[in-house]
């Protein structure tokens, strides 16, 4: 009983990670297409605290719910599909860190130029654009840690 509850747990964990940054991703995008800065603050304002309440909040009990998950199951954490999992989610999570404070630079910047008035400076447009190639290989190392964790394929590591 208490492995099915942890998966429940670590399933729901995972569906918010992968659910809040897809939904993060669009909404971010959508509003930068208008070009708009008080569109852009107010899309921006809300997506920072969406990755600070969802986001950070699973990012944190993934790994203690995965962790007491494979204790409760008897996997070895060095069996590679979960040691691949690890580094993959690692890999994701060097490349969230820096988009969480790109988006606040990007709302603070909207904000700025929606209360003098003026088009956003060049300096949105380039962490825009870091900030949008960030979200590729973290996109694709959660859909690997996916595929890992739903096929648990027999790889050496070591």
């Amino acid at each position: 009983m208490l492995a099915e509850l942890l998966l429940l747990a670590h399933v729901i964990g995972a569906t918010v990670l992968f659910g809040t940054g897809a939904g993060i991703a669009f909404f971010m995008v959508m509003a930068h297409r208008t070009h708009d800065p008080i569109v852009i603050a107010h899309v921006a304002a809300t997506v920072v605290i969406a990755d600070t309440v969802f986001t950070a909040t699973a990012a944190i009990l993934q790994p203690i719910t995965g962790y007491l998950l494979a204790r409760s199951i008897g996997w070895d954490l060095w069996e590679g599909w979960i040691a691949l999992s690890l580094l993959l989610y690692v890999v994701t999570g060097l490349f969230w860190l820096p988009v969480v404070w790109i988006q606040i630079r990007l709302r603070d910047l909207a904000r700025a130029a929606a209360s003098s008035g003026s088009a956003l400076p060049p300096s949105y447009y380039g962490l825009y654009r870091i900030w949008f190639a960030c979200g590729f290989p973290a996109f694709f190392a959660v859909v690997g840690i996916f595929w890992l964790m739903l096929t648990k394929p027999s790889i050496t590591l070591f």
